[in-house]
């Protein structure tokens, strides 16, 4: 009479049992080849349609008349103005969100208190409102009819159709972008560091600077780098504070909205290839950013 294998014990069977129900799993789940290349190619026609094509059309486009008409378009007085205007909204807007992000993340994510909630909700608003909604209340705040618009004519400040509003709508939309990356990598750290510090004699400020900061560097760099382009490519509330003054008040998504509807397509696509740019070194720098925080957190 037969009987169990010599020399298998117990644990050898049931290694063998998770195998071999493992191995029919992989196989009821696996597909065909021929299935596999078909999502494959749907995959990558898709992605060539809706993003490859556009993009290449844009620099298809911007240099249709040739390269000089492109520099030419690049050189325009209006598009110089509306560069320089870019920058300094962004200049002013991404290193305040930068400040208050890293504070807000590190009370959201290192401290319990009342209103937690609340701060958590209000850093998420400009997810939920729309650019252009949050343009008009800027304007019903501070437009010649708004609540302030009064005072601001009667001390001859200008918010509304100028560079401070355009200023204010840009750190609005920019307003949850660092924080909000910021926030998880705190929480998931916990507070271990910083207890241990405070028990060796460190200030608050030291904790933050030696301890704390340090450790979410690439957290921060990659909030700063979404945030410096929704900067610079924000168009809808900048459009309704913007009044869209020619080399005064446009930026560059502005200047080349103007520029398509007068119908000089080559200049429009050439300024909008400055933001197609833009867009793809964000991507890389992203790349960049996510694949040196994944081998510093091996």
């Amino acid at each position: 009479m037969a009987g169990p294998a010599p020399g298998r014990t117990a644990a050898q069977r049931s290694g063998a049992a998770h195998d071999a129900a493992r191995a029919l799993q992989s196989a009821a789940l696996s597909e065909p080849a021929w299935v596999r290349r078909t999502l494959i190619g749907v995959a990558v026609l898709f992605l060539a349609l809706l993003l490859l094509a556009p993009l290449a059309l844009v620099f298809i486009q911007a240099f249709s008349r040739g390269w000089q008409a492109y520099l030419d378009a690049l050189a325009d007085s209006d598009a110089l103005d509306a560069m320089r205007l870019t920058v300094v909204a962004a200049a002013i807007s991404v290193p305040i969100n930068t400040v208050f992000g890293l504070v807000a993340a590190w009370a959201l994510g290192k401290f319990e208190f009342r209103g937690r909630s609340l701060l958590i909700t209000v850093i998420d608003l400009p997810f939920a409102v729309s650019p252009v909604v949050a343009g008009l209340i800027f304007v019903l705040v501070f437009g010649a009819q708004g609540w302030f618009g009064p005072w601001l004519i009667e001390h001859d400040l200008r918010v509304i159709f100028a560079v401070p509003g355009i200023v204010l709508a840009t750190l609005f939309v920019t307003f949850p972008f660092v924080a909000r990356e910021l926030i998880p990598i705190m929480e998931a750290q916990g507070t271990s560091e910083e207890e241990a510090a405070r028990l060796m004699g460190a200030s608050g400020l030291q904790i933050f600077r030696r301890v704390t900061l340090p450790s979410v560097g690439w957290g921060l760099a990659y909030g700063i780098i979404l945030c410096n382009a929704r900067a610079m490519g924000e168009f809808g509330a900048v459009s309704v504070v913007s009044g869209h003054v020619r080399g005064m008040t446009n930026t560059l998504p502005l200047h080349v909205e103007i520029l398509y509807n007068e119908y000089e397509f080559a200049a429009a696509f050439a300024v909008a290839s400055l933001l197609t740019l833009l867009a793809l070194m964000t991507l890389v720098l992203k790349t960049l950013v996510e694949w040196r925080a994944a081998r510093a957190g091996r």
